[in-house]
């Protein structure tokens, strides 16, 4: 079936009752501080995998459920090779684990799912993780804030600009805590370089330089037309994006190459250094004022729709420039009237190598210490205190990637409002971002 395009009042009603039960439920699921917090856990592939190791570790955290619409695969690898995935597999690893561990006690089990809403609609989980591919991500996150849960979802925070501003709208009405996979926030290099450019120490801030890597060039798999395998439940992994044919190229670990499940290499990377450019510069909950995406090179591939080069230039209030590029070198660099810091994972370097010791101690107030991602929101959910990744964070963080795609399709530079989050006197680009399409689907 086709998708067809659905205006922004059918999104609201087809997101309902995720919205409408806003104002009708009256208290929240949560634990008490001396409980375990339940955990369900909405895909289990690569990613899906790692947190669920991560929370394997907390003795506060309990995995009682796990959801996947495939039962059992090896990624993109061969079949056999490597570690095995999928809902199967995830609840024979959890169940090994909690066994090993005696934490979950004598014959400890944890359920399994095809359908996410089967798992959200336990009232006995405190907490849904969605480690899903992104053009699942809002509706995954909305059924479960629609079920009182508490959220960890993966980035980007959404697939499409309209779905991170409903989400936003949801976690605030209904107090829920929220926390985006986001995790460079909770290591200290990243949190430096934000404490060197809000303490002052660069100057004024003039510019920042976003490097993320290249897009796909060539189809990364098979691209042979096949049928899905047995263990693979197609039609619902497609769920609410258009059916493509089912191909190696563009299943587990490719799919991101085609926008109908996700946004390319630019979306999958500018939640993670994009965001931090936001924290030092002071954007978190504010965005550019002009928006241009320029010299974008297409994939040598029908296969994929995203970008393999690209850059997206902007501007911010204070006269300050951005750069978002495969062609700068991978992190983020701010620059200032006097002096610099450029942050990639495991590495910084500044102008004045004194600021990127450990032993320095930069005189700054008001910036979020986070040292362990998961654990930071463990504990706000005990204490309903506010992540270090919120979800207005993140979909401000990743605003310029849905701005540049559409600059891009239309040729020209997009003037944007950060607080009503229109674009300025140009309704075309509005309709192509505020665009939503949901296939119907079992």
């Amino acid at each position: 079936m086709k998708p067809t395009t659905v205006s922004r009042r059918r999104f609201l009603r087809t997101t309902a009752p995720a919205i409408i039960a806003a104002s009708t439920l009256g208290t929240r699921c949560q634990a008490a501080a001396s409980d375990r917090l339940t955990v369900g856990v909405i895909g289990a592939g690569s990613r899906g995998f790692n947190l669920i190791n991560e929370l394997l570790k907390k003795p506060e955290a309990q995995i009682v459920a796990v959801c996947d619409v495939d039962s059992f695969h090896y990624r993109d690898r061969p079949w056999g090779n490597g570690q095995p995935m999928g809902r199967t597999a995830a609840k024979s690893h959890i169940e090994m684990t909690y066994g090993q561990s005696k934490k979950g006690g004598t014959g400890h089990s944890v359920d399994s799912y095809r359908d996410y809403r089967e798992l959200c609609g336990r009232e006995d989980i405190d907490i849904i993780v969605v480690a899903t591919p992104d053009h699942w991500h809002a509706l995954c996150t909305l059924e479960a804030l629609r079920t009182g849960k508490d959220v960890y979802c993966e980035k980007p925070v959404t697939h499409k600009l309209r779905e991170g501003q409903i989400i936003s709208r949801e976690v605030a009405s209904r107090a829920a805590v929220f926390q985006t996979g986001s995790q460079q926030r909770s290591s200290w290099e990243f949190r430096r370089a934000v404490e060197l450019a809000r303490g002052g120490y660069l100057g004024k801030i003039l510019s920042a330089e976003i490097g993320l890597p290249s897009g796909y060039e060539t189809a990364q798999g098979s691209t042979d037309i096949k049928s899905p395998p047995e263990s693979l439940d197609y039609e619902l992994w497609c769920g609410p994006a258009e059916k493509l044919p089912y191909m190696r190229a563009r299943h587990h670990r490719w799919w991101r190459g085609h926008r109908a499940f996700g946004g390319g290499v630019l979306m999958d990377w500018i939640g993670h250094h994009n965001d931090i450019a936001h924290w030092a510069m002071g954007m978190d909950e504010s965005g550019p004022r002009e928006v241009e995406a320029v010299g974008w090179k297409s994939a040598k591939t029908d296969v994929y729709d995203t970008p393999w080069h690209y850059e997206i230039r902007c501007q911010y209030e204070g006269e300050i420039s951005t750069s978002i590029s495969d062609r700068h070198a991978v992190g983020t660099k701010i620059v200032g009237t006097d002096g610099w810091v450029f942050v990639t994972r495991g590495a910084i370097k500044a102008s004045d190598a004194r600021w990127v010791q450990k032993s320095f101690q930069p005189d700054v107030e008001g910036i979020y210490r986070s040292d362990d991602h998961m654990q930071n929101f463990l504990d706000c959910v005990k204490s309903r205190s506010r992540c270090i990744a919120p979800a207005e964070v993140a979909h401000r963080s990743i605003t310029p990637g849905h701005l540049g795609y559409v600059s891009h399709q239309l040729g020209r530079k997009l003037k944007w409002e950060p607080t009503t989050q229109r674009i300025i006197d140009d309704e075309a680009a509005n309709d192509l971002i505020y665009k939503v399409q949901y296939r119907d689907f079992n």
